[in-house]
């Protein structure tokens, strides 16, 4: 399999910074309940400027070679919102923000900032793991009139429910890096062995099935 350079190097980015953290022999517990051997928080890229920089650079990058230049780019909050902000600022463009479902109070905005029905926006996401959440920012935005061109995403645990997902929504994701590509470049700089390789790739397979090995 042939790694894209720029995801290798956001791959290492996040491993060295510790946005990503692999921990096969003694997994994290997600708000789910659920055990995993990755824990990925994004936000950390933020205190990083170097990393920062790169991963909006990228962003821009990605936006233009696979749906040009929109009309609007909108966050899914809350990872997403402040690195749309940024990607909005850097290609001169009016940013929105999405949120998980409408306020109760005040306007009962669901959809923060100024969007137009038949305006072109993508939509900038920091992780993607089955997709839901995500692509309910996608639904909003449709349901508002605009012409959803796709997503990018800092990354992705490459679930097969979360492919099913964003065809089913037919909107197309692309992502600066992924969980193939991490897991590639954690054995090359021993973050992870490759015994931990097999077990890794299990949990991308049955996340459920992979966590009840770990409940007593």
């Amino acid at each position: 399999m042939k790694y894209e350079d720029s995801a290798l190097i956001l791959a290492q980015h996040l491993l060295q910074i510790k946005a990503v953290k692999l921990s096969p022999q003694a997994p994290f517990t997600w708000a789910s309940g659920l055990k995993s051997p990755i824990y990925c928080d994004n936000r950390v890229t933020l205190s990083y400027p170097a990393v920062r920089t790169y991963i909006r650079q990228q962003f821009v990058e990605k936006i233009i070679q696979n749906y040009g230049k929109p009309d609007v780019i909108a966050g899914v909050a809350t990872g997403g919102i402040a690195q749309g902000a940024l990607v909005a600022q850097e290609m001169g463009l009016p940013f929105v923000y999405v949120r998980s479902e409408k306020k109760t109070h005040g306007m009962q905005n669901q959809i923060e900032g100024v969007i137009n029905a038949g305006q072109s926006v993508v939509v900038i996401e920091d992780l993607v793991s089955t997709g839901k959440s995500s692509l309910m920012a996608v639904d909003a935005l449709r349901e508002a009139g605009a012409e959803v061109k796709g997503m990018v995403a800092i990354f992705t645990y490459q679930m097969e429910l979360a492919r099913k997902n964003f065809e089913e929504k037919r909107c197309e994701l692309v992502t600066l890096s992924n969980y193939e590509t991490l897991i590639h470049k954690a054995v090359e700089e021993s973050y992870v062995t490759e015994k931990d390789v097999e077990s890794l790739k299990e949990w991308r397979k049955d996340q459920q099935a992979w966590s009840d090995k770990f409940i007593e």
